[in-house]
C-alpha cells in the first residue's frame, strides 16, 4: 500500500524525526552558519548573497556573534535550531560556539539539528559537535559518487540521532536506491526532498533540461513521483528506516507559514494587525528621500542612516504635538529608517503628517528581520 499524504502535505513511513517535528510546527530558528562549502552542487538552493561567502544569518537577519543568534531565537520564542550552510563543518569552531551558547541560554531541551556534507566529516569535528550538545546530525551524500559514504559510520560513535537528507533528482533512481540500500541499518531516518529550482546563479537545473511542474512553480516535474517510488521501495524491502518525503508544499504552506506566524506573534507591536498568514499591517511614515519604490532595498544598504534616524527623532515631538499621539503610539524603525504607527492613526492624521514632509503609508509586510513589503499604499502624493 502506497503511503498517503499527511496533514503537513508530505508523506512518511514510520513518522517524522524529532528535528522535523519541530520544523513543521515552525518552532526552529534557521541558523545559516556560513556559505562556504566544499561542494558546488548543480541544484544548490543557496542565494547569491550567501553562496561560497563566509556570512552568517539567523532566520533572515545577518548575525556576527552568538549574542546576535540568541537574540533572534528569543524574538521568535524558538524551541530549537536547524543549522545549515554552505557546510557548517567548514567553520566548526563557529558552529560549536553557536550550539554551546544556544544550549546555555535555552537549556539542553532546546533541540538542535545540523546538515553537513560528508566531504567535511572526520572524527575530530563530530566529537566537537557532540560535545557542544548537537542532538541530531543529517548527512548530504553525493549521489554521483560513493567516495565518502563510509564516513556516515563515524557518527555512530555518538548517541545522537543520525539521518540522511537528499533531494529527489529525476533520473537518479538507481543511485538513490543504492544509497537507501547502503544507509539501511546505519541511520535512523531518511529525508527525501522534492527538488526545486532556486532563483540563483548556482542552480543549473533548467539549463540541464529539468522542467518545473508549471509556469509559476519552483518544484521540478516528476521529483515527487520519484519520491513516492522510493518510499514504496523502502516498504517493499521491509527496511527498518523512517522515511519522510518532504514536499515543496510542506516547506511553503506549513513550515515557513508556521514560522512566520510564530515570529509575528512574538515580534508584533501593540498597534500592528496580524492576518492569518502572519503578515503585519501597520502605518508607516517615510522620509521622501528614502521610501519604498525603485531601488529601495539598495538605498537601504548604501545610505548612511544615522543622520536620517536623527531627523526622525527630531520630528517625533512635532508629530506628537500636532496629532496628540503618545510615545507608545509611535516607534522609530532604525533598520528601515521610518516611523511605525497604527493603521488607524496614519489614516486619521495623514494631512498633518504630510505637512511635516513625511510620506504616510499603510504597509503589509513579513514579520521577519528583512520586513519584506508585500504591499505599500501611500496616503499622500508620493513624489
Amino acid at each position: 500500500m502506497s503511503p498517503k499524504v499527511n496533514q503537513h502535505h508530505s508523506y512518511t513511513l514510520g513518522g517524522l524525526s524529532k528535528g522535523c517535528q519541530y520544523c513543521v510546527r515552525g518552532e526552529k530558528l534557521v541558523l545559516f552558519v556560513t556559505g562556504l562549502c566544499p561542494r558546488k552542487c548543480y541544484f544548490c538552493p543557496v542565494s547569491d548573497e550567501k553562496f561560497q561567502k563566509d556570512v552568517a544569518f539567523a532566520n533572515e537577519r545577518k548575525v556576527f556573534s552568538s549574542a546576535d543568534v540568541v537574540k533572534e531565537a528569543e524574538k521568535m520564542n524558538a524551541k530549537g535550531a536547524g543549522i545549515t550552510g554552505g557546510d557548517p563543518l567548514v567553520k566548526i569552531d563557529r558552529t560549536t560556539r553557536f550550539i554551546i551558547n544556544l544550549k546555555k541560554k535555552f537549556g539542553m531541551s532546546f533541540h538542535i539539528h545540523l546538515y553537513t556534507s560528508l566531504k567535511s566529516v572526520n572524527d575530530s569535528k563530530l566529537q566537537k559537535l557532540y560535545a557542544a550538545g548537537l542532538d541530531e546530525i543529517r548527512f548530504h551524500p553525493d549521489l554521483e559518487s560513493q567516495q565518502f559514504w563510509k564516513r556516515i559510520t563515524i557518527a555512530a560513535k555518538f548517541p545522537w540521532d543520525i539521518g540522511i537528507e537528499v533531494p529527489i533528482i529525476p533520473g537518479k533512481e538507481k543511485e538513490t536506491k543504492e544509497l537507501i540500500d547502503f544507509v539501511n541499518g546505519k541511520v535512523s531516518f531518511l529525508n527525501l526532498n522534492e527538488l526545486e529550482v532556486a532563483d540563483n546563479k548556482q542552480s543549473k537545473l533548467l539549463t540541464m533540461g529539468f522542467k518545473t511542474k508549471g509556469t509559476y512553480d519552483y518544484a521540478i516535474a516528476n521529483s515527487l513521483e520519484m519520491g513516492l517510488n522510493m518510499l514504496n521501495y523502502v516498504q517493499d524491502k521491509e527496511y527498518n528506516l523512517k522515511v519522510h518525503l518532504c514536499t515543496a508544499k510542506l516547506k511553503d504552506a506549513t513550515q515557513l507559514t508556521n514560522r512566520i506566524k510564530r515570529e509575528a506573534k512574538c515580534s508584533k507591536r501593540a498597534f500592528d494587525l496580524v492576518d492569518k498568514e502572519g503578515m503585519l499591517t501597520r502605518g508607516a511614515l517615510y522620509l521622501e528621500d528614502l521610501s519604498p519604490g525603485f531601488g529601495y532595498r539598495e538605498k537601504l544598504k548604501n545610505t548612511d542612516k544615522v543622520p536620517l534616524v536623527a531627523k526622525l527623532n527630531s520630528l517625533l515631538i512635532e508629530i506628537k504635538d500636532k496629532t496628540k499621539m503618545e510615545d507608545e503610539d509611535l516607534f522609530i524603525d532604525e533598520e528601515k529608517v521610518r516611523i511605525l504607527l497604527s493603521k488607524s492613526n496614519v489614516k486619521k492624521n495623514k494631512k498633518q503628517l504630510s505637512k511635516l514632509n513625511l510620506l504616510p503609508a499603510i504597509v503589509t509586510e513579513y514579520p521577519t528581520a528583512d520586513q519584506l513589503e508585500i504591499e505599500v499604499q501611500f496616503l499622500s502624493k508620493h513624489i
